[in-house]
């Protein structure tokens, strides 16, 4: 909200209060709070976030900073009426894009806009960010929450974060690190991830599902599992950077496994993923089966199991896939990478 201690008439009049505003903020601090970092410096103004870095840390230090939403995945949280996981989806889609450069995330800001503030819900919302960021270990650094009467229903909102991160110049990872005969190591998501709602909302529409309707194919009710939160890879991901020869990650998001993994490509070699080294979570069989979707549509829209890839030299496979599976994560070798001209490529039928 905008600095205010009171709502004239005729900005409430407008449909603007202030004070709800001010009640959202009082809420969210003690979800801002959990994600202190040492480096955070205290502005009494409230007006910026302020972060200092260490010079006794870095040699040649670059930031990386993204900026992402959630798409029309708030729509279901909205229907539901769940808020507190959406925030995790928003950290996921930034944190993730800067670590596949390398960087380790250092704090965010979001920005939440909505017809009209419910105190307790902009705080759920903020308690999912923070909880985000806790998981990435970075900093909620700052906000701001918007009042848009008219321009959006009461209960409707939005929400986008910006994120920085930091990597040494010469360990930026990227295409020009990678060779042929790197190995690609699949990350499994935990769904479909903040990517592809508007044609799972599409899907919802034309079959007549019911969001409340418990689906034993899915083991649960179906709007939880399709609002279970992006997994957030960036402390796995930087834990493998420092354990084994990492030449570059591709963040698997809207456009799917292949489209996304040539990003990360130089024009030298080509990606063959084996389709039969795993099973996609049944929620895409179900979306696919209902939806009638076909392959070819499904694979350019969600990640089908896959939220990250990391890109390996061949000596370190086995030390990535161990360093992993330490940390819970469920990863896979997917296929290797040949000499071509920068495609990735899916062979083969799913497990």
């Amino acid at each position: 909200m905008s600095e205010g201690t009171n709502t004239t008439p005729a900005y409430a009049a407008a449909g603007v209060d202030i004070a709800a505003g001010e009640r959202a903020v009082d809420l969210m601090k003690k979800h801002v709070a959990r994600t202190h970092r040492p480096e955070l410096v205290t502005d009494s103004s409230g007006f910026a976030g302020l972060f200092r870095l260490d010079p006794t840390k870095y040699t040649a230090p670059v930031l990386a900073t993204s900026t992402d939403g959630v798409g029309t995945k708030v729509m279901l949280a909205q229907t539901l009426g769940k808020h507190d996981t959406i925030g995790i989806d928003l950290v996921g889609m930034v944190v993730d894009d800067l670590v596949v450069s390398g960087a380790e995330p250092l704090f965010m800001t979001d920005y939440i806009a909505c017809g009209s503030v419910v105190p307790e819900r902009i705080a759920e919302i903020v308690g999912g960010i923070a909880e985000g960021c806790r998981q990435a270990g970075c900093a909620l650094i700052g906000g701001e929450t918007a009042e848009h009467p008219g321009a959006m229903g009461a209960d409707e909102y939005d929400l986008a974060g910006a994120g920085t991160g930091i990597v040494e110049a010469d360990a930026i990872l990227g295409p020009d690190r990678v060779r042929a005969g790197d190995v690609v190591i699949a990350l499994a998501s935990s769904g479909p991830h903040s990517n592809g709602y508007s044609l799972i909302r599409h899907v919802i529409d034309r079959a007549g599902l019911d969001l409340r309707a418990e689906v034993p194919a899915l083991g649960g009710v179906l709007g939880d599992v399709l609002l279970t939160p992006t997994k957030v890879y960036a402390k796995d991901c930087l834990a493998l950077i420092e354990a084994a020869e990492v030449h570059a990650f591709s963040h698997i998001t809207g456009g799917g496994l292949a489209a996304n993994l040539a990003r990360s490509l130089p024009g030298t070699v080509d990606a063959t993923l084996d389709r039969s080294t795993w099973s996609p979570d049944p929620v895409f069989g179900y979306l696919a089966e209902q939806g009638k979707v076909s392959r070819a549509d499904m694979e350019a829209t969600f990640n089908m199991g896959v939220g990250m890839v990391a890109i390996v030299a061949p000596a370190s496979a086995e030390r990535s896939l161990a360093v992993l599976a330490e940390r819970g994560v469920r990863a896979w070798t997917m296929g290797t990478l040949a000499p071509g001209t920068g495609e990735a490529v899916l062979t083969g039928e799913y497990a």
